[in-house]
């Protein structure tokens, strides 16, 4: 019988009808496009049974009507009830597309969508096994490539012990194949966007863009790098840590010494796992946003199928986007292995005592933002603070969190005075609020 407590109603493989119509099979066929799913006919939304007059006909007509249209079998079941009869609707995950009427459609969430252009070609590429990036492309050959990355890439691969050196003699058409890059005589999508010189000749949007805000939405300047995926390293390196990054020179001796206000490794790491991860088939560059105190990394990417950003961060590797493209990565030693690089970051950051990242995820894109450390003694001077609040600022960052009678405390004035003080760096967004009466606490506003 119907189980309709609140944890199944909220499944997002089942739907609830009250009566049938010919326009449920998208829903079949998006069922069956996606993980499977169950569709009840008789019930309604809030999943009572509401019942169907016409069930018995229904039972015995929809397996052929379902055969006929989108070529699959379901499971069709009468249940009957002192409310009245419903049919239950079992549609398996299909390993192959299935269409209704020419029709491709995909259960997403709690919605059914028609797909189209890009996204049904990938979606038919994934049912066939393939990844974008490992589709051949005609009418280009490995002589097209740019031979200057290709000695790079070779470079950086001995340089980190991922290659032997042997590899320097190696033709280049050698070279895509043990990369396998080439596939029954073509080059395949990941060969171009590494290696061409001009890859937005057959991919549209594989660049990157960066900007210097000074709020969301006013932008100071910006800049485009373009050319292959190792061009695009190596140019957006330099211009993020030489021109939008501001850095602290110190002396020791006669060395001079850098320190960047974000974790330098981080950035990086961030850097490759958006040209690895990013879905070229959208057509949107990654775009990285410069703040006075942050920086936020933005590419059309996907996680792995049912994966969430806590599963992201849990200790084990994930499957790379687009492989083809991890693996080169990882051959020139610029990532240390497939998935590590959101655990990589957390490290960097922590290590140089920053924040740690946050990790978004929404349909429109993957987002990694990093913090500058701000809870520093001569940046609270800085924006006006006295020293009482520096003080206590200083203290809720090891501490954790502060009470009204211990910012009395550590800085021996009355509650009044401690009072305003809170009460001002809650208004300028330093400090948080929580609690009510003897029971609150500030804690830092990140």
């Amino acid at each position: 019988m119907l189980n309709t407590n609140q944890s199944e109603k909220e499944k997002q493989n089942i739907e609830y009808k009250s009566v049938w119509d010919e326009k449920f099979l998208k829903w079949i066929c998006g069922f069956a496009n996606a993980q499977g799913g169950k569709i009840f006919i008789g019930i309604d939304n809030e999943g009572n049974v509401s019942g169907i007059p016409n069930a018995e006909k229904l039972l015995e007509d929809l397996p052929n009507k379902v055969r006929d249209i989108l070529g699959i079998l379901v499971d069709v079941n009468l249940y009957e009830t002192g409310k009245g009869d419903y049919i239950e609707i079992v549609v398996n995950s299909y390993p192959y597309p299935v269409n209704y009427k020419g029709e491709y459609h995909y259960r997403s969430g709690s919605t059914k969508q028609e797909m189209k252009g890009a996204a049904l070609d990938k979606f038919l590429l994934q049912k066939k096994g393939k990844k974008w990036d490992g589709v051949p492309i005609p009418n280009v050959s490995v002589s097209d490539l740019k031979q200057e990355s290709i000695d790079f890439f070779k470079k950086r691969g001995i340089e980190s012990q991922r290659m032997e050196e042997h590899v320097l003699t190696d033709s280049n058409e050698h070279l895509m194949e043990n990369l396998q890059l080439i596939e029954n005589g073509y080059l395949k999508r990941a060969a171009i966007l590494l290696f061409h010189p001009n890859p937005e000749k057959f991919v549209s949007g594989a660049y990157v863009k960066i900007g210097y805000f000074k709020t969301d939405d006013d932008l100071i300047f910006q800049d485009e790098v373009h050319g292959n995926l190792f061009e695009q390293i190596r140019k957006t390196t330099d211009l993020l840590f030489t021109k939008y990054l501001k850095a602290i020179i110190s002396y020791k001796g006669m060395s001079r010494f850098e320190t960047f206000e974000f974790a330098k490794e981080a950035l990086r790491e961030a850097l490759f796992n958006s040209l690895a991860h990013k879905d070229y088939s959208g057509g949107v560059p990654i775009q990285i946003s410069v703040y006075d105190d942050k920086v936020i990394f933005w590419n059309e990417g996907q996680l792995p199928e049912d994966w969430t950003i806590e599963k992201l961060l849990e200790k084990h590797p994930s499957k790379p986007y687009n492989p083809d493209i991890a693996n080169a990565f990882f051959r020139s030693g610029y990532i240390e292995s497939w998935g590590r690089g959101t655990l990589k970051m957390i490290k960097e950051c922590l290590d140089a005592g920053l924040p740690e990242p946050r990790y978004d995820y929404s349909m429109s894109g993957f987002w990694v933002e990093f913090k500058k450390d701000v809870y520093n003694e001569e940046y609270l001077k800085s924006i006006g603070l006295n020293d009482r609040q520096v003080k206590a600022v200083l203290y809720v960052k090891e501490h954790g969190q502060i009470s009204s009678s211990e910012y009395q405390k550590i800085n021996d004035v009355s509650k009044a005075t401690g009072g305003r003080d809170l009460s001002n760096l809650v208004e300028r967004n330093i400090l948080k609020k929580e609690g009510e009466s003897i029971a609150t606490y500030y804690h830092l506003n990140i």
